[in-house]
């Protein structure tokens, strides 16, 4: 089948959530929807703006924020987006309105706005699209699980659950099997009645045409289904989006390190624990040396991102004897190439923060996973990874040295870790199945292309 092409030479405004699990997904659909015909505005906050080199195709657009240093807190995501919301809604407003002036002094005529495409967390490009006679579509970076638990945490406050005092309660949520209270997100977000107010906001599509989603039907095809039947708008799931882009993504924490690469060239297949937390977790000196020490006693190789700022406080270390200890079996780097990392045949498991990013990449290689989550979403990918798929194994909140070890063997020595690698390949084959040519994500592309093009 002939991909669909957009008409003309129409341009598509996107403006994604200043964070780089945010970022990396609204740069995979800007390159997917570039593939398909399109112009790409990237309007992004002057707060951890892209490299614009990193895709010379793209305009890039900054526009004021506001953002303080008290503002940015990886524990505290509900206050970034709401300074963010308040701060950028005027400056987005002059940023479309120079865009649509200079249309209207180009003769041509055909680079006009299709539309906005904004993250979910952005709900103030709605507002001015809205207002400035703009069609608009959310972009979920999360997955649809994520969406169906957030919604459902006001009816559960009605209902008389305490969700903030549960938050370490092993209980089942009704009505979101396999969560548990403690896979919600509201311990970790602050005041529960700011968390409630933004969730009220995310959960609520305004006047915006569509829901683009970075998932798969053979992953998600239940919650899909729920939600569905909750919005009144098309959904488009074009997951695993950074499959279907195929390009460059746009580091906001520091460059690769491809020496990694080379060193996992020296490597029997699937022997290599792959550990990386993320761009914002931290790990205070106790949960570093843990770590280490599990990375040390479980025998196995090792490739370890230890990006600056992991460790909090200016004097975190590694233990003395650790290199002595593991020698040429571990690298360390500060940042890797994780795609190309979950790829490789020597990596056997990957011992994730669970980001959405990070599930959907190491399942699109087959790669099993040891989970260590923190906050938002994370807790409940991990559940998801755990119970529901059966693909990897959740570390206790307090991390200790001799379940980080057991876990490790468990991945890539025993039995239990062959039967989760069997599980993962057979869903890695079936996301190769929906994005090739008359698979469920290539399909929802060519409907999203007509979409837009018919706005």
């Amino acid at each position: 089948m002939e991909k669909l092409q957009a008409k003309k030479c129409r341009r598509v405004v996107l403006v994604p959530f200043p964070l780089q699990g945010h970022l990396n997904p609204m740069l995979d659909l800007a390159n997917i929807l570039h593939s398909r015909g399109f112009s790409i505005t990237i309007v992004h906050t002057k707060f951890n703006f892209p490299n614009p080199a990193d895709h010379p195709d793209f305009q890039y657009v900054p526009i004021s924020d506001g953002i303080s240093n008290w503002d940015i807190s990886a524990s505290n995501l509900v206050r970034l987006a709401s300074t963010i919301n308040t701060n950028c809604k005027d400056s987005f407003r002059k940023c479309l309105t120079q865009m649509m002036q200079q249309q209207q002094q180009d003769e041509k005529q055909n680079d006009q706005v299709a539309c906005i495409i904004y993250d979910f967390l952005m709900h103030f490009a709605e507002t001015v699209a809205n207002q400035m006679s703009l069609p608009s579509i959310i972009q979920r970076t999360s997955n649809a699980a994520a969406l169906l638990a957030f919604c459902k945490l006001p009816r559960l406050r009605a209902e008389g659950y305490d969700c903030l005092q549960d938050s370490t309660s092993d209980e089942l949520v009704p009505g979101l099997h396999p969560l548990r209270f403690k896979d919600l997100p509201t311990a970790s977000m602050g005041s529960l009645d700011n968390f409630l107010q933004l969730i009220a906001v995310v959960c609520n599509t305004r006047t915006s045409s569509a829901i683009i989603w970075n998932t798969t039907d053979c992953l998600e095809h239940s919650s899909l289904t729920q939600l569905q039947e909750h919005y009144n708008v098309p959904f488009f799931t074009l997951g695993p989006m950074h499959k279907m882009a195929l390009a460059k993504s746009s580091n906001l924490v520091i460059k690769d390190d491809n020496n990694c690469i080379e060193w996992l060239e020296k490597q029997a297949p699937h022997s290599v624990i792959y550990v990386s937390l993320g761009s914002i977790a931290t790990l205070d000196q106790k949960e570093l040396t843990e770590m280490a020490c599990g990375l040390a006693n479980s025998d196995q190789p090792f490739l370890w991102v230890i990006r600056p700022g992991l460790g909090s406080g200016s004097d975190a270390h590694l233990p003395e004897a650790f290199q002595e200890l593991t020698g040429d079996r571990g690298c360390i780097v500060k940042w890797a190439p994780q795609k190309d990392v979950l790829a490789h045949p020597a990596v056997g498991g990957f011992l994730s923060h669970c980001g959405w990013n990070s599930t959907l990449e190491s399942i699109s290689e087959g790669v099993p996973m040891i989970c260590k989550p923190y906050f938002v979403d994370q807790k409940m990918n991990a559940r998801y990874l755990s119970h529901e798929w059966g693909i990897g194994i959740e570390l206790d909140e307090v991390m200790q040295r001799t379940d980080i070890a057991k876990a490790i063997r468990r991945i890539l020595v025993e039995e239990e870790g062959s039967r989760m690698r069997q599980r993962v390949i057979a869903l890695k084959e079936q996301i190769k199945h929906c994005i090739k040519e008359g698979g469920s994500s290539y399909n929802s592309l060519n409907k999203l292309v007509q979409f837009i093009s018919s706005l």
